[in-house]
């Protein structure tokens, strides 16, 4: 049984229309059903204004017409009309001031776009003109492009606007449109530094030039410790009322600890500033610091250490700073030895920050919505009294770290995988070499095993660890310190495979030194161009990047300044600047793990 063909039309149309069976199956096995509408297409006109048709003008007598008009002296015929109109006109017509609105301009626009746009209009116009199929079907061919041209332009990769409430902006304008950094330095040497960009929110930090480099073996650890007690309640507010307090801000306070940096910043609603700015000062000026509370904290502390030895990223660099800068402070730990967790008293506490947090070496920096006048007046109320002086005069200063070519290597046959780092002395933050440096490592690029990709992934090494399953996963690092800096390679792979990886991982070391190619670099310039505006995300970050910035190069770094450095980074300076970093350099080698003994 064949199903029934069916035609369905209203009722007016219906009475118009007479079904027939084709003579011709055309190839199917059903016999197509013709339906014809008995109705003439009517075509629609448009009512078009009138124009002079200068080609059929009869020019003899429009001069009779006009004649007695042009007769006489013309000017002063003219200057009458003219003058009649202009006084008609101010008598009757208001004057309107201001300017014309502009339409709002749109960051993805391209000449595509106004390409296809003209092109769509004058379809468009045609069409008006002559109504045919042709036409219409041209018209809706151009409309159909135009939309597709919009479309391609509005998804392509946009970085966002660093300024709250903007749409989508390209790189360029990103950069152009990155707030200025206000520097301001109080009597006592206390500097201030906000990036304004009128946020609902903000994050207000202090960020201190102090850090497990500038401890002994003695109190290596107390700032690590201090971070914790600072939490712990002030001479005003006890630990319940200062937890009260930043919860009923719906504020965040946090603080980390690193080899040259300390920092304590609050994450709250911008309307909160002075009240997070007056909390910060208590904690970091009038920490309570009772006995009690730091025998609490000392079991905290202990727990931490116990927890950090499972992470073995953690461990094996530590290993590295330990082996690479064997016998300075920054071969210590963040963390210190749990030895120094368990002894270090009271009075070691207040001897550190009574050595080190002094006015110099400390930065209010905020990011948000914040007014740098009203920031610097609250600086002057909760940080005027805080010490510039040492006693005795006794300004520490840092002594050179110097880098030794060394190993060390912890077996542990119950871990199933090794983990390895290997270095050579980098550079320091304010070296010209450091940018050239950032390149060399964003070529070397990282991996994971759960990348995608395989021998298409853009970085050799990357391409040669998954064809030849040479690790799990590696990344390349550059930890820069006020003076020096560890250029490494991080690999977790199988105890069978170290040899080939290390081989490798050398290997892609002595290209940068040797044939680094033009594509290498416009690569890693992009990547690297692309991270640094990725990363400052949010005011937390831009914050954070605003206090290590002040105390590392004494003022904040522009992101047109970035660009201008990184797009100068050519193929043969890549090659020189790793020449002189990596050829012919005795590295310092961490392992842990299992079977962890390999050749160099």
């Amino acid at each position: 049984m064949s199903c029934l063909d069916l035609t369905i039309t209203s009722a007016a149309l219906a009475g118009k229309c007479t079904w027939t069976v084709h003579e011709d199956n055309l190839g199917s096995d059903h016999w197509p059903v013709v339906c014809e509408i008995q109705s003439a297409v009517q075509r629609q006109n448009f009512n078009q204004s009138a124009r002079w048709g200068f080609k059929q003008a009869k020019w003899k007598e429009f001069y009779g017409e006009g004649k007695g008009i042009l007769e006489g002296n013309i000017e002063e015929k003219y200057n009458k009309v003219v003058g009649e109109i202009i006084s008609a006109a101010n008598q009757s017509i208001p004057l309107i001031r201001g300017n014309r609105k502009k339409k709002k301009s749109v960051p993805w626009w391209s000449e595509e776009c106004t390409v296809a746009i003209r092109e769509r209009n004058k379809a468009f116009r045609i069409l008006k003109r002559l109504i045919t199929q042709d036409t219409v079907v041209e018209y809706q061919k151009k409309r159909a492009a135009a939309r597709r041209v919009i479309k391609s332009a509005k998804r392509k990769p946009l970085l966002l606007s660093l300024r709250r409430g903007q749409a989508s902006v390209s790189y360029a304008q990103s950069l152009l449109g990155a707030p200025e950094t206000r520097l301001t330095t109080l009597s006592n040497g206390l500097r201030i530094a906000s990036e304004e960009t009128n946020q609902a929110t903000c994050t207000v930090g202090l960020w201190i030039g102090c850090g497990s480099r500038y401890e002994s073996e003695k109190n290596n650890g107390a700032g690590f410790f201090l971070e914790h007690m600072a939490f712990k309640g002030t001479k005003k507010h006890p630990q319940s009322a200062l937890e009260q307090a930043v919860e009923s801000m719906g504020a965040h306070l946090s603080a980390y600890t690193s080899r040259e940096h300390t920092a304590y910043y609050m994450k709250t609603l911008a309307k909160d500033l002075p009240k997070a700015v007056e909390l910060l000062a208590e904690v970091v000026q009038s920490s309570s610091l009772s006995e009690a509370d730091i025998e609490q904290q000392r079991s905290v502390v202990l727990r931490e250490l116990e927890e950090v030895q499972g992470s073995l990223q953690d461990v094996c660099l530590d290993l590295l700073h330990a082996t690479a800068f064997q016998g300075t402070p920054l071969g210590h730990s963040v963390l210190g030895p749990s030895a120094n967790a368990r002894t270090l008293t009271r009075n070691d506490l207040v001897e550190y920050i009574n050595s080190h947090y002094k006015a110099p070496r400390m930065v209010l920096a905020t990011a948000g919505g914040v007014n740098h006048d009203e920031l610097v007046g609250l600086a002057k109320q909760h940080f005027s009294g805080v010490s510039f002086e040492y006693e005795g005069d006794a300004v520490p200063v840092l002594s050179p770290c110097r880098f030794t070519g060394s190993e060390i290597r912890m077996r542990d046959d119950a871990l199933p995988l090794a983990h390895i780092a290997i270095a050579v002395e980098g550079a320091g933050v304010a070296s010209p070499d450091i940018v050239p440096l950032m390149v060399a490592n964003s070529i070397i690029g990282s991996y994971d095993i759960t990348f995608g990709g395989g021998k298409h992934l853009s970085s050799r090494l990357a391409r040669l660890a998954a064809e030849l399953n040479l690790c799990h996963s590696f990344q390349a690092f550059h930890s820069s310190y006020s003076d020096t800096g560890l250029l490494g390679i991080y690999f977790v792979t199988d105890k069978h495979k170290i040899e080939d990886m290390m081989h490798w991982a050398q290997n892609a070391w002595m290209n940068l030194c040797t044939t680094v190619t033009e594509s290498d670099v416009a690569r890693a310039k992009n990547a690297l161009k692309a991270s640094l505006v990725g990363q400052l995300n949010g005011t937390t970050p831009v914050c954070d990047d605003i206090g290590r910035h002040i105390l590392n190069y004494g003022r904040r770094i522009p992101l047109a300044e970035w660009d201008a450095r990184i797009e100068a980074v050519t193929p043969k300076i890549v090659r020189d600047v790793c020449s002189k970093y990596i050829y012919d350099k005795c590295p310092a080698v961490s392992a842990v793990g299992e079977s962890v003994y390999f050749y160099i």
